[in-house]
């Protein structure tokens, strides 16, 4: 374990953990992740400790698989000012996600400053912030993640058997319109796409009102057709407007660092959670010919052949 406001943090609303987890991953980085996601929050996460851990690979061998889990999106490493007055100092911390999530989703949850209530206050910071600095990690509410485009879209949680808002908002649209009447398998299977639109911060009502308005007059499959506008008409992220702090409640300084280098920076200018230098692939490594490939030799002694064939003719 790592010394007290150190080390892992879990990130929250992540899927639950099943065999099929990081099977896209290479097998170093399988291995690596799945370790790191059986690791309780708090546990030490530099490439030293890590190594000592796992007896197949070295520190380099962890080091890249860490740098290749944030380019797909499973953790992000921060620096974080704590403390009251002159006795400040920066923590390093690795935030860690089962589910992989795009930068647009990790820039929102890591803002570089965030606000919490002076120690005699009993007021509570909104989980949307940079998480506390205590060792143990606090509840938070869940929120419905950003999903990255480029992957399948999550089902919305279900609580003790209530459906999820999204789900009652399609229940809806066929009472608030007949020509949308939708079953409650149509329901199941849209319920992902509505719910990504809530997590973008949009209401139950903007969203009926975007479904339901302009439509033609007769509507021939009502699920195609709340599927084409859920895909064509999602609204654009809008990250939440900073607040000026109240009184009474203290800011509090965290910069996002490259996993690689450790350079520090602002979440959009380290995409993948890497710097400009580490992001860019080496041109030091060798790269070397596809497989099944001709050799030099082999291609000149094609060409000269060629060249023989031409001249006979």
């Amino acid at each position: 374990m790592a010394n007290p406001g150190y080390g892992k943090r879990s990130m929250p609303d992540q899927s639950p953990a099943c065999a099929d987890d990081f099977t896209l991953l290479p097998p170093r980085e399988r291995c690596i992740a799945g370790f790191i996601d059986h690791l309780p929050d708090g546990a030490s996460m530099d490439v030293k400790s890590l190594a000592k851990q796992l007896p197949l690979y070295g520190q380099q061998a962890v080091g890249s698989a860490l740098r290749t889990l944030s380019v797909a999106g499973y953790l992000r490493r921060v620096r974080c000012l704590v403390g009251e007055g002159d006795q400040v100092r920066w923590v390093f911390r690795t935030f860690w996600s089962r589910t992989a999530r795009d930068n647009e989703w990790w820039s929102s949850r890591l803002a570089p400053e965030r606000r919490e209530a002076a120690p005699s206050s009993a007021v509570q910071p909104p989980p949307s912030c940079t998480p506390s600095e205590d060792p143990a990690p606090a509840a938070e509410a869940p929120v419905s993640p950003v999903v990255p485009q480029q992957r399948a879209p999550e089902p919305a949680p279900v609580a003790d058997g209530i459906p999820s808002p999204a789900y009652l908002a399609l229940a809806q649209l066929g009472r608030t319109d007949p020509r949308l009447a939708l079953s409650a398998a149509d329901c199941a299977v849209l319920e992902a796409r509505a719910a990504e639109w809530l997590a973008r911060g949009v209401t139950v009502d903007y969203l009926t009102h975007a479904l339901t308005s302009g439509l033609p007059a007769r509507v021939g499959s009502p699920v195609g057709l709340v599927r084409r506008r859920l895909v064509d008409k999602i609204p654009p992220y809008v990250p939440e407007a900073a607040v000026p702090p109240a009184p009474g409640e203290t800011v509090r300084r965290a910069m996002m660092e490259c996993t690689k280098c450790g350079v520090p920076g602002r979440p959009e200018a380290l995409p993948d959670g890497l710097c400009g230098p580490c992001g860019r692939p080496d041109a030091s490594q060798h790269v070397g010919s596809p497989a099944g490939s001709l050799g030099e030799s082999d291609v000149r002694a094609r060409a000269g052949h060629v060249r023989e064939l031409l001249r006979s003719r």
